[in-house]
């Protein structure tokens, strides 16, 4: 049988609600496709969950730090706890979306979606045709072509594990390694992280970031650099790594848990693209300024499944935005990318926005660079915090800040001052004269300018 719709939409996450109620709300019949609850993977198996763990991992990192200065005591995290607390934010939203979707008049289906045609989808045994559609199917663990990787644990499955193992191994350090790595450290597990390449969280600046791996250090937690994973074998109860260092030399490393941190890609395979003429590489479906896919009319794209902008969720949620109004007036309203702050949640965030220094040197850019240590300032001090940083770049002449580099407490609430400023062109002087609420991190701007 074959159903005749006005959208398909594909995925129920950030990149897709919005397409989905708009085009509903002009009277367009409309279905929505995911394999998964309903909710998409920020809301259930991202952001959203890890930053509960985060948020307790913060916590008790922040006692500590404060051990010796008048705090006394000992905290910990009671694993379990923590993660049923964690499911009193992620359990309710599939049954909130789909009845919202459900009084939108939104047609809801579940299971694995692929086209069959330029036009045509198919849910299980049932098809789809419609006029337009919309995929949004977000990331999936990149696969490691390594022996041994069915043993992997997934960050999904990390999010979900009832009792924290005592010892734990990350492939890769990005976003996700770095993070569940202080988590579990600050938790009490014993850590390590493998990363092949000469320095971890690339897309950040280096000053900051070697100051945050002495950080994660100090944490106790071991990170190897430049070296390369060749096999996962599980002996008895534990998994050994088998693994080449940097010099050369062959390690195999025995923990109770290997997880898997090492890149995301888009979530796009199932689909069966081909079918439909829709063209994408491994950055995620090729679309137009228009989120459009650049060779089937018919398709939009937005989130992790468009090769677009930054994998964020508020840059998911702006491609969904201009997609929609693309979709529903025709293509009028291309994508801008605006200044998008980027935050890694270890204890302290490392966060930034706008270029980093090779970035401005790479455009021809003259600017200065307000760069230091924090760790001596009030407020890094009150909070017991010992590496902290930043770096300010800022363009000669103009005052235009270029971009904004922070480590320490409340960098991830501070560099969204930094991301307004630069959003609605205020120069470093103009920033600089604001009277900020003081003691507050926020006041620190001033002097870091």
């Amino acid at each position: 049988m074959t159903s005749k719709l006005d959208l398909v939409v594909i995925g129920t996450g950030a990149g897709a609600s919005g397409v989905a109620t708009r085009c509903r709300e002009r009277g367009w019949s409309v279905a929505m496709v995911d394999s998964r609850p309903y909710g998409g993977t920020c809301a259930l198996r991202g952001c959203e969950p890890k930053k509960v763990l985060v948020s307790a991992a913060h916590a008790l990192d922040a006692a500590r730090s404060l051990r010796g200065k008048g705090v006394e005591g000992d905290v910990r995290i009671a694993w379990p706890e923590l993660m049923a607390f964690k499911r009193t934010f992620t359990e309710p939203i599939p049954p909130s979306r789909e009845q919202s979707f459900a009084k939108a008049g939104i047609v809801m289906l579940h299971g694995d979606a692929r086209f069959e045609g330029p036009g045509v989808v198919a849910v299980g045994a049932e098809r789809y045709e419609a006029g337009r559609f919309h995929l949004a199917t977000g990331a999936r663990p990149a696969p490691l072509p390594i022996p041994g990787a069915e043993l992997l644990t997934t960050s999904d499955a990390f999010l979900e594990l009832e009792t924290l193992p005592p010892r734990l191994l990350f492939l890769g350090s990005g976003f996700i390694s770095f993070e569940f790595a202080h988590v579990a450290a600050i938790a009490g597990a014993q850590v390590t992280m493998l990363e092949r390449a000469a320095q971890p969280l690339a897309g950040f600046d280096p000053d900051l970031v070697a100051l945050l791996v002495a950080r994660t250090r100090a944490l106790g937690i071991e990170l190897r650099l430049s070296t390369q994973v060749r096999a996962i074998e599980r002996r008895g109860a534990e998994l050994s790594v088998r693994c080449d260092g940097p010099g050369g030399e062959q390690l195999a490393l025995a923990c109770d848990r290997v997880v898997h941190g090492a890149g995301r890609v888009p979530d796009l395979d199932r689909l069966e693209l081909a079918r439909a003429g829709v063209a994408y590489d491994a950055r995620g479906i090729t679309v137009n300024p228009y989120m459009q896919s650049v060779s089937n009319p018919a398709v939009y794209a937005a989130g992790d499944a468009a090769a677009g902008g930054l994998p964020l969720t508020p840059v998911a949620a702006l491609e969904a935005e201009v997609a929609a109004a693309n979709l529903i007036e025709g293509n009028h309203r291309a994508i801008g990318y605006p200044p998008t702050p980027s935050v890694v949640f270890t204890s302290p965030p490392l966060a930034a926005v706008g270029l980093r220094e090779d970035q401005a040197r790479e455009q021809g850019l003259k600017f200065d660079v307000r760069h230091a240590r924090t760790s001596s300032w009030s407020s890094s001090r009150r909070a017991g915090e010992e590496f902290s940083a930043h770096k300010i770049l800022i363009e000669q002449g103009s005052g235009r800040i270029l971009g904004a580099h922070l480590l320490g407490p409340r960098a991830d609430e501070i560099i969204n001052l930094f991301a307004l400023a630069m959003r609605t062109n205020l120069s470093a002087s103009e920033l600089e004269q604001t009277l900020f609420a003081y003691p507050t991190f926020g006041s620190d701007v001033v002097y870091m300018l």
